[in-house]
């Protein structure tokens, strides 16, 4: 059997290793990168997170009372970090709109039980994505793999996926996200879109966004380097 994981971070990767470490008789996949990441989750829930392999992060999300307008998944590192800025700006930028972040952990579990034992049961699966709302999905790979073990899910129809599309040259690393539409301001413009949003502030966010690609652009051309809004980003909830 094999088995596929992506770690958003380090204490992830370790606990996922050392779960593989252990392992027999099944083929373990991890692909993780070797730069410098962010560390979302302490040890303790860490080793929550790997053993279930998928789960809401609570902590990223603001639909405990209400149900979210829209839910952000994500899986590997970059997407993860990506995610999570866009829910920054989307707070700032249209803090009415309710998020639910979802982190995936073990690929195979967006398959059902019946095509792979890490499957989540249908019933669990709506839980998480829900039945009838938008999902932006950032992935570190190639976006069909997640429309293909996901194509029996109920909210398929609603799922939208961001991924590598073999596009990129030698630049700086967010650019490289930024020519795959893979970027923070790409997955905020599609929330406003899938929502979808009307009125002045969703129209004055878009604009914002499409200045900040542009500033972007302007920005690597003449140092090199990404702005140092995008090099030193913390997550703190806001921008």
């Amino acid at each position: 059997m094999i088995r596929v994981y992506l770690p958003p971070d380090a204490n992830t990767l370790l606990s996922i290793t050392d779960h593989c470490l252990r392992s027999r008789n099944h083929v373990n996949v991890i692909v993780a990168g070797k730069q410098s990441a962010p560390q979302w989750l302490g040890m303790d829930d860490a080793l929550k997170h790997c053993a279930a392999g998928i789960g809401i992060w609570e902590w990223a999300s603001n639909d405990s009372n209400s149900g979210p307008d829209v839910v952000m998944a994500c899986c590997g590192d970059v997407p993860t970090l990506e995610t999570l800025a866009a829910v920054s700006l989307l707070r700032a930028y249209l803090p009415d709109v309710k998020m639910r972040v979802v982190n995936v952990v073990d690929l195979m579990k967006l398959q059902p039980p019946n095509e792979h034992p890490n499957g989540l049961p249908d019933k669990d699966f709506d839980a998480l994505f829900t039945t009838d709302k938008p999902i932006i999905f950032a992935f570190h790979g190639y976006p069909w793999l997640i429309h293909r073990l996901t194509y029996r899910r109920t909210n398929h129809k609603n799922l939208h996926v961001r991924g590598y599309k073999e596009e990129g040259t030698t630049s700086t690393p967010f650019d490289m996200v930024v020519m795959n539409d893979l970027d923070r301001f790409h997955l905020v413009a599609d929330v406003i879109d899938r929502i979808p949003l009307h009125g002045s502030r969703a129209d004055y966010a878009k604009q914002a966004l499409r200045d900040k690609r542009f500033e972007h652009k302007q920005y690597i051309a003449k140092h090199g380097e990404d702005m140092p809004e995008i090099r030193n980003w913390r997550w703190s909830g806001t921008v």
